[in-house]
């Protein structure tokens, strides 16, 4: 009979070999020891929610102000990893898109032209307020959600 030995630090799984665990239970252990690392059967690495290492966020845009003279579209793609910002409105026209953290500084800003569209990448996770102008005049404000 084969006394359980608890694999709590390597030396305990020292122990457990020189005690003569049968070769099941111990690439049993392996595995194991190999899930609570992170690494997946495949060679992968796994990503846990709230980890630092997530790829994937969700990105939610709320506005609170809409033109109807102008078509102004801030949108994720479908992994939601980047943001798309377009325009469609009067030829000629510039449009800036400024992006603000919740206490009012400045974190992003990028500018197309009519019938453009650009990306935004490497949006930290948070809540941001963003404003869209064109000739001074602001058409679209309202807030972007990175999880």
């Amino acid at each position: 009979m084969t006394t359980p030995v608890p694999l709590t630090r390597t030396s305990s799984f020292l122990n457990a070999i020189s005690k003569g665990i049968p070769a099941i239970g111990l690439a049993l252990c392996v595995q194991l020891t190999a899930y609570a690392a992170g690494a997946n059967p495949s060679g992968g690495h796994r990503t846990f929610p709230g980890s630092g290492y997530d790829t994937i966020h969700s990105i939610q845009v709320n506005k609170s102000q809409s033109s109807k003279k102008y078509k102004i579209r801030l949108y994720p793609d479908a992994r939601q990893q980047v943001l798309f910002f377009s325009a469609n409105g009067e030829d000629g026209k510039v449009y800036q898109l400024f992006l603000f953290d919740m206490d009012g500084r400045l974190v992003s800003q990028t500018h197309i032209r009519n019938k453009e569209t650009t990306v935004l990448t490497n949006i930290s996770e948070g809540n941001f307020l963003f404003e869209v102008f064109t000739d001074d005049e602001r058409i679209e404000n309202g807030q972007l959600t990175v999880r």
